[in-house]
């Protein structure tokens, strides 16, 4: 047997190469579905509790339920003081003027701050910077003088109408990123066919501005849908309630006879962001990853 019969050969070498990758892929992928069942467990347990008695939910610890009580979801959807349809449909309201509100402000601003020239630009920018600093229960008392002064108080207004001044810093950070990261030639090409700048946003920047608009309009929408504090704060009518607020009311109506139906609620308001987030959730990658990108 001569040294050359023992060495091994660039298909052995090829096939134990595949071998390796193929159990590091394994690994990986038994890996990723462990802790995907661990993030999925409380779902799934909100899900199975919902269909369960609501004086044994949490003395119950199995999996698939002895009786399925579908009596919680149309004790939930009744409600206590109102149907939770009202909850829902004030939730959604809210949360779309919010989507409109912050996609056209925030735009407006990136614009003026990635490609207009004006005077104090760069205080104004590090000004703008620095409120994602600032906490919001630093401006909780101030704001809410403001509107009850204005008399906006139980009222959506307060809510909606800061979302229209751009006061989302986060936001307009992220679009201004994105715009940088747009050739000044197109603007320039724009400019010399005679468009002026509200024309070159329009046409040019905001049709390329889709991924981060579909960004800032999905996290609008799902901070906005699920915000407790500040309806808690300005809504005070049960007829202006939000979903957060209308979980709350549920479960302090009759304690824990209402576990139930609180939890068939709980699950159902999770569906429209699910709804949200996957309908957009190629658009909404693309946001993230392209602006992390540019600049």
């Amino acid at each position: 047997m001569t040294l050359a019969d023992i060495q091994p050969t660039t298909a052995d070498i090829n096939q134990i190469t595949a071998k390796t990758k193929a159990r590091s892929k394994l690994f990986m992928h038994a890996f990723l579905i462990f802790f995907a069942l661990i993030m999925l467990y409380p779902l799934v347990w909100l899900a199975v509790s919902s269909l369960k008695p609501s004086n044994i939910i949490f003395s119950d610890t199995s999996i698939i339920p002895r009786h399925f009580v579908w009596q919680n979801y149309a004790n939930g959807w009744a409600g206590v003081a109102a149907p939770f349809k009202v909850f829902f449909t004030n939730s959604f309201v809210i949360a779309s003027i919010a989507v409109v509100g912050n996609v056209l402000s925030c735009s407006f601003v990136a614009y003026a701050f990635a490609r207009l020239s004006f005077s104090f630009k760069a205080p104004l920018f590090a000004l703008m910077m620095m409120t994602i600093m600032l906490p919001v229960h630093a401006t909780l008392i101030p704001q809410y003088i403001l509107f009850n002064w204005l008399g906006w108080v139980n009222t959506i207004l307060p809510i909606v109408t800061p979302k229209f001044l751009a006061v989302e810093a986060f936001f307009v950070f992220l679009m201004i990123q994105f715009i940088r990261g747009i050739p000044r030639e197109l603007d320039e090409a724009a400019a010399i066919d005679g468009a002026g700048p509200i024309r070159i946003y329009f046409s040019i920047i905001l049709p390329l501005l889709t991924p981060a608009l579909v960004t800032t309009a999905v996290f609008t929408f799902l901070w906005t849908y699920e915000d407790f504090l500040t309806p808690l704060i300005y809504l005070t009518s049960i007829e202006n309630y939000t979903v957060p607020q209308g979980l709350r009311l549920l479960q302090a109506s009759r304690g824990a006879s209402t576990w139930g139906a609180m939890l068939a609620m709980s699950l159902l308001s999770l569906v429209p962001m699910f709804i949200v987030f996957f309908i957009f959730q190629r658009k909404l990658i693309d946001g993230i990853a392209t602006t992390g990108l540019k600049g």
